[in-house]
């Protein structure tokens, strides 16, 4: 065996590839992203070296609700039309775009105390409870509460918007609709409803469910929706809670900068669940 290690390379031959190199009339990279636009889009209002990631941070996850809202409504399209083999796989990608969220608190919580008081005053009462992709996102799931959108009266196009989606059916009326397409015998109050209103549980909707799961092999489709929605709740918990401990960890009990209580607003969210029925039906089986 030779002592001699392989001579290291200075540098990639490309000689031998084709690259384009004169895009003056080509699409380019940049060009098609929007980056221009997009990396001029992070401006802090403080010299705090931080600032920026907190901006980062936020402006991304903005992104991501972007692609699952792109999701969601194609979600719903499909259970109206009861074709749920397509959604398979987009509820699959929506959770994997929620385990991308849920890490991006791992990246917030390396800012400090310290260092995020240095800049907290510049944000002034901006607060991601004002995200409009956040609250559509779920009111499109099923989580409605028409005090929300209060807080977008100065903003007519996101209040529309949002008030419209507070009056359409969630997903989830979606699913309970498909329920009775497919003969299962749910109650009117369930189903026909005042979809601006919170859902509340059902005892035969639960039944459906149990019957779902009993018969999963007749009910194939039924059954892996189920589960990938409980996957969606899940995930939703799980953001929930980071949420919860990053704001914990980052100011501890100083109020929100959009006035709410900080850690006691967030903590009344985690017991919230999309699916109930989904959940109580698991202590039947």
């Amino acid at each position: 065996m030779s002592d001699q290690n392989p001579p290291v390379k200075p540098f990639v031959d490309l000689s031998d590839e084709e690259v384009f190199w004169d895009l003056t009339e080509s699409l380019s990279y940049g060009q098609y992203l929007n980056l221009d636009k997009l990396l001029d889009a992070q401006h802090p209002l403080s010299y705090q070296h931080d600032e920026m990631l907190f901006i980062v941070i936020h402006q991304v996850s903005e992104l991501w609700m972007k692609l699952v809202l792109h999701e969601l409504s194609a979600i719903i399209d499909c259970v109206r039309r009861d074709d749920l083999g397509p959604t398979f796989k987009m509820l699959a990608r929506v959770s994997t775009i929620q385990q991308q969220l849920l890490q991006s608190w791992d990246v917030l919580a390396t800012i400090t105390p310290s260092d995020y008081s240095a800049f907290r005053n510049t944000l002034g009462k901006s607060s991601g409870f004002q995200s409009r992709q956040y609250r559509l996102i779920e009111f499109l799931i099923g989580n409605k509460n028409a005090d929300m959108i209060k807080v977008f009266r100065n903003d007519p196009e996101s209040h529309e918007q949002l008030e419209r989606a507070l009056r359409s059916p969630s997903l989830y009326d979606e699913v309970l609709r498909l329920l009775t397409r497919r003969g299962f015998d749910l109650p009117s109050e369930s189903v026909d409803r005042d979809f601006t209103q919170p859902y509340r549980s059902s005892k035969q909707v639960a039944a459906a469910w149990l019957s779902v799961y009993h018969n999963a092999e007749k009910e194939w489709d039924l059954y892996q929706l189920a589960e990938r929605l409980t996957d969606l709740d899940y995930k939703f918990q799980l953001w929930r809670f980071a949420h919860v401990k990053t704001v914990e960890r980052i100011i501890g009990y100083k109020r929100g900068t959009g006035g709410t209580g900080g850690v006691s607003y967030l903590t009344k969210a985690l017991e919230l669940k999309f699916f109930p029925e989904l959940w109580t039906i698991r202590t039947s089986m």
